[in-house]
C-alpha cells in the first residue's frame, strides 16, 4: 500500500520514506516528530524533515496544531493532492485533556460555513474533551 501511495502521489521511493509512510499507516493516528523518530531508530533528522515537508507538499500528510501541544503529523485522505488540503472539509481534530492524544474524528458532519462578503480558503476544526477511551476507564 505504501509503494502505491508514494507512487500515486509522484514521490519517488526511497526505502527511507517507506519506513517514515509505514509507521504513520501502523498508528492510524497523528504522531509527533518525536513519536516517528523513536520508531526509525538510526537515521538522519535532516533526511526526516525533508520527507516530511515532501509528504505534506504532495497531500500525503497534514499538520496538525493545538495551541500548547506539540505539532503532530497525520495521513491525509485521498482527496488531498499536491498543493490542495482538503481533510480541513472532511474532519475534525481532537484533542484529549486525559491522555494528550489527538485524533482525526470523521464521523462527525461539519457545518458549512459562510460569511456574507468574505471568501473562505481554509478553516480547521479542533476540540478539546476527554476521548472515548478515557471516558470508559
Amino acid at each position: 500500500m505504501s509503494k502505491n501511495l508514494l507512487k500515486s502521489k509522484n514521490i519517488r521511493e526511497t526505502a527511507f520514506r517507506l519506513k517514515v509512510l509505514e509507521i504513520l499507516l501502523a498508528e492510524k493516528k497523528p504522531l509527533t516528530v518525536e513519536e516517528i523518530e523513536k520508531q526509525l531508530g538510526k537515521f538522519d533528522r535532516i533526511t526526516l524533515y525533508r520527507t516530511i515537508k515532501t509528504f505534506e507538499d504532495k497531500g500525503v500528510i497534514h499538520e496538525i496544531v493545538i495551541a500548547g501541544q506539540p505539532k503532530r503529523i497525520a495521513l491525509c485522505t485521498s482527496t488531498c493532492s499536491e498543493g490542495e488540503h482538503h481533510h480541513h472539509l472532511e474532519h475534525i481534530h481532537f484533542f484529549c485533556e486525559s491522555c494528550n492524544e489527538t485524533y482525526c474524528i470523521e464521523e462527525v458532519e461539519i457545518p458549512k460555513i459562510n460569511i456574507p462578503n468574505h471568501e473562505i480558503n481554509s478553516f480547521d476544526f479542533q476540540m478539546k474533551g476527554v476521548c472515548e477511551v478515557c471516558l470508559n476507564k
